[in-house]
């Protein structure tokens, strides 16, 4: 019936997990929620990120707008991001933006002594606050005689110095790239691949290999044994049709049936280390919900004000 409308339940399955890569299935939705909510993910989920720098010295090679460019493009760790306020709305500052409950200072001072290049790096960023600071990039299964001196923001030669001042606030994608937490958040329709056996049997071993090979991607194999054509890893095929255009070239049209399921998504998501994609996904979640109760709110509202008029408006103070 057309206007007709059902309440859908969301299912998440995690393929796998790390602290800073998530691979998942959303199922039982649309395309409109999965794009809406990787688009939360990518512009709108607060992170820590340094936006004003004061330079005292800079006998670098490198002009101060360059300096404080690199400075506001390292990660940092934003674990109590949701937390804080933003610095406009924050009234313990009056929205200047340097107090302990919107903002988080920094500090650098360095000076090369020597006659080799001295590289100062995210790690040289000191601050009292230990619960923002720069990502550690360093492998923990890595050597661990090598030093990893975390991102470099500028090399100093003898005689040459830096120091400066760094202000680290809260801000989302959406006003800046420097805020997106997500490196890259991609999803993909789950295909749904049926091979139709009988037209297969049909075919020699020789026609069978080239219909394999026809596709960019493992998608299938021949099993050597038994000679069947068998789907190996669907998520791999990319919606190409080359397999389809080479049945057909065989004369073979209807051989493979390849239809995107419009219900499930496979979720790849990638982060800068600023927060794990774990949370990463959870606190997108909470603020797509937020974001929709405000629209349901908006709804109720424009339908009062159709039935009570000016009476409505009077009653919310409008």
């Amino acid at each position: 019936m057309e206007g007709k409308s059902y309440q859908r339940f969301p299912k998440v399955k995690i393929r796998e997990m790390k602290d800073d890569f998530l691979k998942f299935e959303l199922r039982d939705t649309d395309a409109s929620m999965a794009n809406a909510l990787r688009r939360v993910m990518i512009a709108e989920v607060p992170t820590i990120a340094i936006d004003l720098v004061e330079i005292e010295v800079n006998s670098s090679v490198l002009n101060d707008e360059f300096i404080a460019h690199r400075l506001g493009l390292i990660p940092l760790t934003s674990d109590r991001a949701m937390s804080m306020r933003f610095s406009r709305d924050c009234d313990a500052c009056d929205g200047d933006g340097q107090c302990e409950f919107c903002s988080v200072e920094f500090t650098l001072r360095a000076r090369c002594v020597e006659d080799r290049t001295l590289d100062v790096t995210s790690k040289d960023l000191l601050t009292p606050d230990h619960t923002v600071v720069p990502v550690d990039f360093s492998d923990p299964a890595g050597d661990e005689s090598t030093e990893h001196r975390g991102v470099i923001i500028v090399k100093l030669r003898r005689g040459q110095e830096l120091r400066l001042r760094a202000i680290a606030r809260k801000g989302i994608g959406k006003d800046h790239a420097k805020w997106s937490p997500a490196a890259t958040v991609s999803f993909m329709y789950e295909p749904d691949i049926r091979i139709n056996e009988e037209l297969m049997e049909t075919l020699t071993l020789e026609e069978k290999k080239s219909w394999v090979e026809s596709s960019p991607t493992r998608v299938f194999e021949l099993d050597p044994e038994t000679h069947q054509v068998y789907v190996f890893d669907a998520e791999a095929y990319t919606y190409d049709d080359e397999v389809i255009k080479k049945a057909e070239a065989m004369g073979k049209p209807g051989l493979v049936d390849i239809t995107a399921k419009e219900d499930s998504f496979i979720f790849t998501v990638e982060t800068t280390g600023a927060v794990k994609a774990s949370q990463l996904v959870i606190h997108a979640i909470e603020i797509l919900k937020q974001k929709l109760d405000a629209v349901r709110l908006s709804e109720d509202t424009v339908e009062a004000d159709d039935q009570f008029g000016e009476l409505g408006a009077h009653m919310r103070g409008g």
